[in-house]
């Protein structure tokens, strides 16, 4: 397949996803996986979930951040910008729409278009909620570990003023992640002949 096809292919898998997923990221991230790893498999599973890790902990729209990881991954600079482009484009002109067509008052008032809001929510959670099992099968979380995760998540719930910040346990996090892995790696040297 020549370089202009994938670039395509690329961009049109994007705006699709972009055009079909309601509510962020995450809901995100469940088709992007079926769509890249499991359909067209242009990168791993273990690509993909490291891929999610770095789009989680940089600045911005997660959506976006995983686009451009994803996009620079299998094709470079342009793949990053074909992806992101495909995932932005169809919100752009769905709001340019909304904004050109809708008004607040007509949308509130209205009983089909929120009718039709009302019917997407618990699509919504579903979508939030299959990326999150995945990613934590993945993750090899067993019961086990289960209870750092719940425990970081009702931290951050809480809303207690210093250990609710979620930067705080991204860092812890980085910071376990590598205390754990220089240990293994010290006791990997002492057993060694």
């Amino acid at each position: 397949m020549g370089n202009k096809k994938l670039y395509w292919k690329l961009f049109a898998t994007f705006f699709k996803i972009g055009a079909f997923t309601f509510g962020g990221g995450w809901p995100m991230i469940a088709i992007i996986e079926r769509e890249i790893v499991d359909k067209r498999k242009w990168i791993s599973k273990d690509e993909f979930l490291d891929l999610l890790a770095v789009a989680q902990s940089m600045p911005g729209v997660l959506a976006v951040n995983i686009s451009v990881s994803v996009g620079d991954t299998i094709l470079g600079k342009r793949g990053s910008a074909c992806a992101a482009l495909g995932t932005i484009l169809p919100s752009f002109l769905m709001i340019l729409a909304i904004a050109i067509f809708l008004t607040p008052e007509m949308i509130s008032t209205n009983p089909t278009i929120s009718a039709i809001f009302k019917g997407i929510r618990p699509a919504v959670v579903a979508l939030i909620i299959a990326p999150v099992l995945t990613t934590a099968k993945a993750a090899k979380i067993n019961w086990k570990t289960v209870i750092i995760p719940i425990v970081v998540a009702l931290t951050i719930w809480s809303k207690i003023p210093v250990i609710s910040n979620p930067i705080l346990w991204i860092v812890l996090g980085g910071l376990g992640g590598w205390v754990v892995f220089n240990h293994a790696l010290k006791q990997g040297k002492k057993t060694q002949p």
